[in-house]
């Protein structure tokens, strides 16, 4: 299933199982297509409604440093020029 708006695409790329341990595999489709390999650092991400967790999303470790320091930097930038 994909879904796509203003460019974005949100997609279903597989379905994973979580074993007894917590643990889950993600497919090696996805795995390559994402650039994703042994030992990268990936940020678990949620969003609630109601008070319930309803979406989980991982986000590549320096995806996210980036994301945090385009929105950021302006605003510190601004904070330290006063």
């Amino acid at each position: 299933m994909t879904r796509k708006t203003n460019g974005s695409c949100c997609a279903i790329q597989g379905i994973v199982t979580v074993d007894e341990r917590g643990q889950m595999v993600l497919p090696k489709e996805l795995r390559d297509k994402a650039g994703i390999k042994a030992g990268d650092k990936l940020a678990v991400t949620t969003w609630e409604k109601d008070g319930e967790v309803c979406c989980i999303a991982l986000l590549k470790a320096g995806s996210l440093e980036t994301m945090v320091k385009g929105v950021l930097g302006p605003v510190m930038g601004d904070l330290f020029k006063k």
